[in-house]
């Protein structure tokens, strides 16, 4: 029989709250984005205001490490799971600000309704009508006096009774009563048992579970500067997104103001380019596989505890190292120079917005790449092609789509015993081979997605190969992509409708160019035989309908940039199904093009 490896204990809510007030539990602060939605929060208090269980906490002790002096630590508890329940707690009832995922602080506040025993997410009406408590966090402040806040809501709500009133405000008031188990595993656990039950426990997956177990990892440790660490990736994330927010962080945060950290991300403070907005998972993944040149976040976990892989015990010199070492990931990562010139080589190669970068797993080993050749001292030339080529190939061929901590760990490793150039020349070679362009990618462009990686990287190619919108005489494709563009359906998509064509059918990626609106409102639902027809007489002094060409080669040109056959000028629309499978051998032949010339 399997021996438990675990206790439970129930812990009043009050207490779960005082043991994250005072650092007895390592929560990440309030700069970590905060998920739930405000329904989410208001749920969590009508479940404990009626005694329903809301699940369990589950934490971990630090292992155990072995001091210089001989002796041994015993460190914090780490909340495994819950930080969501914990933090929505803390925001309702002691009124603590919280972050959203765009990272915007915000109060959550949560009325109550007295008389009707009832939770809303307070909103301007609910602030207007005395019958409810627009806020429960002063029913929970120390300092509130329950009989006057009683009295004051019965003169508000005359004909209640008082006493209704205020046993029901004492029975909200009673929920940080309640208990909640926690469950605290055994600190002699290893820590890929750790990080299996917490891959196990958390719905949302191992990539972003390992990353959060990092964080709360880094978050607890004070010996090292990990709490100063954590803040630095925290703060980097939050200034990507919002750059004004560095006042805030001067202001409030005197501490990280003085870091060198901080020194190394003030140029983002007049920065609004959102091509590649880090998370902290994309942050941990490039500054520990570069720095360690290993691909999982379990080991980063691990080293981070001090473990050592021989003799599968945990060392403070190891955990020393390991936070020095992560530490100079980190600095590299927002190193103005790297970050800006690796965002230029990904601009070159055609990707100028976030629209038509896909996941950012392929980004972060690029990044990767690019930090592991500046540090070979690899010709600048040398290594801005190899990135533009990785990249493009790891699109292509979905290389970090899936398992991306096998994928990077594998590569790590290869390039470490092979070489970067040597390494990644030769899976490139292997991964597009000439069959890829005729054979394999025109099958893969039988899809309905406009976020197809294959999409992306055809309009990557446009723009990199200099094209003009569909039918523009003037306008960039880089122009449209950059501003606004619609994506117009060839064969328009009203046009196919009417002949029984699915959603599935007449929006595949093979039916799209990139226009101007007003070309694409021009053209409407118009059968392509009809407005071909009107293209070819437009160039021969005809009414100008749609843009601006009035030349026949210049028109026949613009075709061969959207790849599609200049014999639908000379009256020649095949079927529709015939179309799709010229025009994607025609995208693919562009993609191959393009590839070349990066």
């Amino acid at each position: 029989m399997a021996t438990q490896r675990y206790s439970v204990t129930p812990h009043p809510i009050e207490t779960i709250l005082t043991w994250v007030k005072s650092g007895e539990i390592a929560i990440p602060e309030i700069q970590r984005p905060f998920v739930w939605d405000t329904s989410k929060v208001r749920n969590l208090l009508d479940s404990l205001y009626q005694g329903y269980p809301v699940g369990y906490l589950i934490t971990w002790r630090n292992p155990t490490v072995k001091l210089k002096d001989g002796t041994l630590s015993a460190g914090k508890r780490i909340l495994i799971d819950g930080q969501q329940r914990v933090t929505a707690l803390m925001a309702a009832l002691l009124g603590r600000e919280v972050l959203t995922k765009d990272y915007e602080t915000v109060r959550i506040r949560i009325a109550f309704h007295p008389q009707e025993e009832r939770f809303e997410v307070s909103n301007p009406a609910i602030r207007k009508d005395v019958a409810w408590l627009p806020d429960i966090a002063e029913v929970f402040e120390p300092t509130t006096s329950l009989f006057q806040l009683v009295s004051d809501y019965c003169a508000k709500n005359p004909g209640v009774s008082q006493d209704a009133v205020f046993t029901t405000i004492e029975k909200l008031r009673k929920i940080i009563n309640n208990h909640v188990g926690v469950i605290e595993l055994a600190g002699d656990l290893d820590i890929e048992t750790v990080t299996e039950i917490f891959i196990r426990v958390n719905s949302a997956g191992m990539e972003l579970s390992q990353a959060d177990f990092a964080m709360s990892k880094i978050a607890v440790n004070e010996t090292y500067g990990g709490n100063l660490l954590r803040r630095a990736i925290d703060y980097f994330c939050h200034l990507a997104v919002a750059p004004e927010f560095l006042e805030t962080i001067e202001k409030n945060d005197k501490e990280f103001a003085s870091s060198e950290f901080f020194h190394q991300m003030r140029w983002l403070r007049d920065v609004n380019d959102d091509l590649y907005d880090p998370t902290y998972t994309d942050m941990l993944r490039v500054a520990f596989t570069s720095e360690f040149k290993r691909g999982r976040l379990q080991d980063l976990v691990a080293l981070l505890s001090g473990r050592n892989f021989e003799t599968k015990e945990y060392e403070e010199a190891i955990a020393e190292e390991s936070f020095r070492r992560l530490k100079k990931g980190i600095l590299a990562f927002i190193n103005q120079t790297h970050f800006e010139r690796f965002t230029m080589i990904l601009r070159s190669a055609g990707f100028v917005t976030s629209d038509v970068i896909g996941g950012h797993n392929a980004i972060n080993f690029a990044y990767i790449l690019y930090l592991r050749g500046r540090a070979e001292g690899m010709p600048p030339a040398d290594l801005e092609r190899l990135v533009r080529r990785w990249y493009a190939m790891s699109v292509l061929r979905g290389r970090y789509t899936s398992s991306p901590d096998s994928a990077f760990d594998f590569d790590i490793r290869q390039i470490e015993e092979r070489g970067l150039a040597s390494y990644c020349e030769s899976v490139i070679e292997n991964e597009l081979p000439d069959s890829f362009w005729t054979g394999m990618l025109p099958q893969l462009m039988d899809t309905s997605s406009a976020q197809s990686p294959y999409f992306l990287a055809y309009q990557a190619a446009q723009v990199k190969l200099g094209d003009k919108g569909f039918l523009s005489r003037d306008i960039t494709v880089r122009d449209l992509l950059m501003n606004r563009s619609d994506v117009h359906h060839v064969y328009p998509k009203n046009y196919l409708k009417a002949q029984g064509f699915s959603r599935g059918r007449y929006n595949q990626i093979a039916n799209f160019v990139l226009a101007q609106s007003e070309i694409n409102i021009a053209i409407g639902d118009k059968p392509p035989q009809r407005y071909f027809e009107e293209l070819v007489e437009q160039c021969s002094g005809g009414k100008k309908k749609y843009g601006g060409i009035t030349d026949m080669s210049e028109l026949r040109a613009n075709l061969r940039m959207h790849s599609l056959p200049e014999s639908l000028l000379d009256g020649e629309i095949p079927p529709y199904y015939e179309f799709l499978e010229r025009r994607r051998s025609l995208m693919a032949q562009k993609i191959k093009t393009w590839f070349e010339s990066l």
